[in-house]
């Protein structure tokens, strides 16, 4: 059983590893938390495959509209979101990106992101989550306002209000 990281009887000690950690933390907190994200590094030149309940293509400003349940993957990425602009190259060669709304959902192996709208840049590989957005990975959570995730890289970085809970194994 898991519980959250508890005030114990060794509160002197439980006290120095705070004080050590926030101060070796406070610079990296001041500008956001970066992390791994992703079972593995994403290929931006991967086939991108979309599907939805509906589609609606504007071919004379290079846009295409999917909504309802839409998903999307790239490799071991998926993004969902109940609508999703595709914007195209303009030599109309591929996506050039994506703009999903309405509540997103981003899974890449055993991370998984959601907020409240996600810009993907296809050519760089970036994802742009922003408005609320929350990332598990295993037994830790984080919180915060934005979070741009590098595929290419498999890292994220969290900014803007950033909160982390750690679960601890309970002691038996």
């Amino acid at each position: 059983m898991s519980s959250l990281i508890r005030i114990s009887a060794n509160f002197p000690l439980l006290a120095l590893c705070f004080a050590v950690a926030f101060t070796v933390a406070a610079p990296a907190c001041a500008q956001g938390a970066q992390v791994a994200f992703g079972k593995m590094r994403e290929e931006s030149g991967l086939p991108v495959e979309v599907t939805s309940e509906s589609l609606a293509v504007d071919q004379e400003d290079g846009t295409a509209i999917f909504t309802g349940n839409v998903v999307i993957g790239q490799g071991e990425m998926r993004l969902s979101a109940p609508r999703v602009e595709v914007i195209y190259q303009k030599d109309g060669s591929g996506i050039a990106s994506l703009h999903a709304t309405g509540g997103v959902t981003l899974v890449s192996g055993e991370d998984a992101a959601e907020s409240a709208e996600a810009d993907y840049i296809i050519e760089s590989g970036v994802v742009r989550m922003r408005g609320s957005v929350l990332l598990v990975q295993g037994r830790a959570a984080l919180s915060g306002d934005r979070m741009t995730v590098d595929t290419v890289a498999g890292t994220a970085r969290m900014t803007g209000n950033v909160n982390t809970v750690l679960q601890q194994e309970a002691d038996e």
